[in-house]
């Protein structure tokens, strides 16, 4: 049988709703926050204007004829070099940092060359392993050597004359490291092993967590002998392998599916997975604590994983974020574990080039993880 709609009970149910809404400060504040938030944040941070490249310049000429040249690269602003080397080695370890983007070489004999009326070759170095940043320092490099080769040759053409058809020019070598071809893929795909191994462990522990203390199933343990210790271990462990598990499966996808090869040393990077499980792990445990259901422990991981996704450096230059930008990214553990995730498996570098962002790793996994016990025992006690 068909009821009729009842406009006073329809108006009763979104009265009780309208007041269990203002009961609930969180779900109440939430949206404007979050709106406001994540529009200042990604109206900054989503930025492919790429300008301020990090450049280390290896000038084996010294001569006034090579710092012009090196000073049409700075005058565009694409490129701003932060280091001086005097070794090609040098020049190499910062690149493989990661400090540096891309590497300016001057050949020793580039003044005497352009004297010569011949042209000299100095060589770009380029980090391919974020392809936007190598193509803008690809295109924006070329551009500039060409122009400035281009005025170069008009000069001498003005000085000696249109009938010497010989006039010397700069003939710039490019040369791409660890993604030759600029795939995004290979980009990309390294990127979102630590992207889901984050997502998948903050959400299973969150929610689990949250969950449990809906059903009540926390309080009927904490009348038992059981004691904090051994429930929190108890709790956190299958976790742990759900999480680790995820992130050996995107590893696997990663290799045979997408074929990215693996260049770095495969332990290092299982190891210091392990890390990052237990960091996630870590901040899913802190939204439990502070949720009391879940549509709160949905909403604080929102707040987690999309900030995640656009600030770390996933889809998005860093180098192109403002300043105040970076310095949130640089709160973001999964921006550390990208450039660990990456520089293992594109470019095959040790834990000594990724020393910095693993000891970053280990402090974000002690404060957080302390944080989290020390909540959980307090509201356990």
């Amino acid at each position: 049988m068909r009821t009729k709609f009842n406009f006073r009970r329809f108006m009763a149910i979104m009265k009780k709703e309208f007041l269990q809404i203002s009961v609930d400060k969180i779900s109440l504040r939430m949206p404007v926050l979050m709106t406001i938030g994540m529009m200042l944040l990604f109206g900054y941070a989503v930025n492919t204007d790429l300008d301020n490249i990090s450049t280390v310049v290896f000038d084996q000429s010294k001569t006034q004829e090579s710092r012009e040249f090196i000073d049409q690269f700075r005058s565009t602003g694409y490129f701003v070099f932060d280091y001086n080397v005097n070794s090609l080695d040098e020049l190499n370890i910062l690149i493989d940092e990661g400090k540096a983007k891309a590497g300016l070489i001057i050949p020793v004999d580039y003044a005497v060359m352009l004297k010569k009326n011949k042209s000299p070759q100095p060589q770009l170095v380029i980090d391919g392993t974020d392809p936007t940043v190598a193509r803008t320092a690809l295109n924006s490099g070329v551009i500039i050597s060409n122009t400035y080769s281009i005025n170069k040759r008009q000069k001498f053409m003005e000085i000696k004359g249109f009938s010497n058809m010989q006039s010397p020019g700069i003939d710039l070598n490019t040369r791409v490291r660890y993604n030759p071809n600029m795939s995004s893929n290979m980009f990309s795909i390294p990127g979102l092993v630590g992207l889901i191994l984050q997502n998948i462990t903050i959400m299973l522990t969150a929610f689990a967590m949250v969950r449990e203390k809906e059903r009540g199933t926390i309080e009927q343990l904490i009348v038992t002998p059981v004691k904090p210790n051994e429930l929190i271990l108890g709790k956190l462990i299958p976790y742990i392998a759900l999480g680790y598990a995820s992130f050996l499966l995107a590893l696997a996808l990663c290799r045979f599916w997408f074929k990215v090869e693996i260049q770095g040393n495969i332990y290092l990077l299982l190891g210091l997975g392990m890390m990052f499980v237990l960091c996630s792990l870590s901040i899913g445990m802190l939204i439990s604590i502070f949720s009391k259901n879940q549509l709160q422990a949905m909403q604080f991981t929102i707040v987690i994983i999309l900030p995640s996704v656009l600030l770390s450096g996933f889809m998005f230059p860093v180098e192109a974020m403002p300043n105040s930008i970076k310095f949130i990214s640089m709160m973001l553990p999964l921006s550390y574990f990208l450039r660990i995730d990456r520089s293992i498996i594109l470019k095959g570098v040790g834990i000594e080039y990724i020393w910095q962002d693993t000891i970053a790793l280990v402090i974000f996994l002690m404060v957080i993880f302390t944080i989290a016990v020390k909540k959980f025992k307090k509201n356990l006690d």
